[in-house]
């Protein structure tokens, strides 16, 4: 079993670890902690800093993410509280600009919610003629069986796809 990195277990590796991530030179660094041998510095620096800096940078966007969603549904209830009062004093025009604002917060939170979704759709159809079209090339082909075959295989594949699209 390998043994445990020493600076991970130092009780002072917040501090070594903000030293090391500000850029500080891990000489530095180790003659202000000299229970800590240098080459363990290096190794925790390449080998487990990143995964920590890794994490803490996924709970940072997720963090920004929560606050987006707020900050949203904040706008969305200020829209609101300006469209009831202009409504209420009879004023058309503000209340119309606030109907659009809300409606704007209220796609966005549908999109950050990822209950829109505006991925292009290809919705494939195949022509009334298909079946004609199949049996004219069946016809044409009867007398080359190897160009036949390969053609019908051809087609098969085409119609599989267009049921799987659907």
């Amino acid at each position: 079993m390998p043994r445990p990195c020493t600076v991970c277990t130092h009780e002072q590796r917040e501090a070594i670890d903000k030293a090391l991530v500000s850029g500080e030179a891990v000489t530095s660094v180790q003659s202000r902690y000299v229970s800590v041998h240098k080459m363990a510095l290096y190794r925790h620096k390449d080998e487990h800093l990143p995964a920590r800096l890794a994490k803490a940078h996924d709970a940072a966007e997720v963090a920004a993410a929560d606050s987006l969603l707020e900050q949203v549904q904040f706008l969305r209830g200020r829209a609101m509280t300006i469209l009831d009062r202009a409504e209420a004093d009879g004023l058309l025009m503000p209340a119309l600009a606030a109907i659009r604002e809300a409606r704007g917060c209220l796609e966005l939170l549908g999109k950050l919610l990822g209950q829109i979704d505006e991925r292009p759709q290809v919705n494939l159809v195949l022509a009334p003629q298909w079946p004609r079209l199949v049996q004219g090339l069946r016809e044409v082909l009867a007398p080359h069986p190897a160009i036949l075959a390969q053609v019908a295989a051809h087609l098969l594949t085409l119609e599989g796809e267009a049921t799987n699209a659907r």
